[in-house]
């Protein structure tokens, strides 16, 4: 296993993060503490779950099925950097969403307890505090100019979900802080007025991005670059489009394509496959790899429904992709040009 720092910190963390949406879902409980032990030995010491994972068994039902997992012991809760979630909605009511301080602190205490552990080692905001990321949430981009839109990220609401933060880790329940789907603008704004109470601020963002969705290279890599904040990628293969299993019509829980979308991108798809076999590898392990090559990747997060995708996965860290392949791959996944502005203006 490969390791690095963990954004600005001193934090090491293993290059391939496990993702547990799967446990408990579609993954059955035993099997998935086969897989947590296996991840350990393999060297994975990062682990990645939300509160709101779980249905449609209920929200909670992954932390409660990791906390199950470290109560066995013998040093399990030591040996991992423990990841989770907050602000999707967690019940019926208004006050259980979002980023108040009320529900921050609510919230982490509930995950903990679902845990069964007394810190969160990095606590994440699943997304930008969009009215209250409730049902109604999109609503707000739907008008020209919203007020409650404006209010979503002024200093004072900012002021807010520091202050809450700040007492989370001073008391010892919360070691770092992350984000999860920010715009690069968030980041900024967020850390600007961190950096202002002289606290650490976002040290990691989970964003969608692969070689089929890289739209994260305009604005939110540069930042992350410029903040010295660390890339976690979700959906490293595109809901199995990047894995080869689109074939089948049927690549995973998230991930199925009907046959309009699997005709949209079959010459893409087709292209890669003959690649990824020229180079004698799987596709969905040239993925992780060419995500693995970026420097502002801290670790893919892989979320494993199979102990022999888990076992698959670590093929990624040795495959080394040169300057021509990585060409290659942008002639048949091609980005947005690169950066903004440049990406589309001089």
């Amino acid at each position: 296993m490969q390791y690095t720092q963990l954004g600005r910190t001193g934090l090491t963390v293993s290059r391939l993060c496990l993702g547990t949406m799967n446990f408990g879902v579609d993954t059955s409980p035993p099997i998935s503490f086969n897989m947590m032990d296996q991840a350990l030995k393999l060297g994975i010491n990062f682990f990645d779950t939300a509160d709101v994972y779980g249905n449609p068994l209920g929200h909670g039902k992954t932390e409660e099925l990791i906390g199950r997992w470290l109560a066995q012991g013998g040093g399990r809760r030591s040996q991992i950097v423990l990841a989770t979630k907050l602000c999707n909605p967690m019940g019926p009511s208004p006050l259980d969403r979002g980023l108040s301080a009320r529900h921050i602190r609510l919230a982490c205490d509930a995950s903990l307890r679902r845990l069964g552990t007394d810190y969160i080692d990095l606590y994440q905001m699943h997304h930008i505090d969009r009215g209250h990321c409730g049902p109604t949430a999109t609503r707000l981009f739907d008008v020209r100019y919203n007020a409650s839109l404006h209010q979503v990220d002024h200093g004072a609401h900012w002021d807010e979900i520091w202050q809450a933060m700040e007492q989370l880790v001073t008391v010892g329940k919360v070691l770092y802080v992350g984000s999860s789907n920010f715009a690069g603008w968030h980041l900024a704004h967020a850390d600007a007025l961190a950096e202002k109470r002289r606290f650490l601020g976002i040290i990691s963002e989970q964003t969608k991005y692969n070689l089929a969705t890289r739209t994260a290279e305009l604005e939110v890599i540069p930042a992350c670059e410029a903040l010295g904040i660390g890339l976690i990628p979700w959906s490293p293969l595109g809901g199995g489009l990047l894995s080869g299993v689109q074939t089948n019509g049927n690549s995973g829980r998230r991930g199925r394509f009907g046959a309009e979308v699997l005709e949209q991108y079959r010459p893409q798809t087709e292209a890669y496959a003959n690649l990824c076999a020229e180079l004698g590898e799987r596709p969905a392990d040239v993925a992780l790899a060419w995500l693995l090559a970026n420097p502002v990747v801290t670790a893919p997060i892989i979320g494993p429904r199979t102990m022999d995708q888990l076992n698959h996965s670590v093929r990624a860290l040795d495959i080394e992709l040169t300057p021509e392949i990585l060409a290659q791959l942008d002639e048949i996944w091609p980005g947005p040009g690169g950066p903004a502005p440049e990406a589309y203006a001089w």
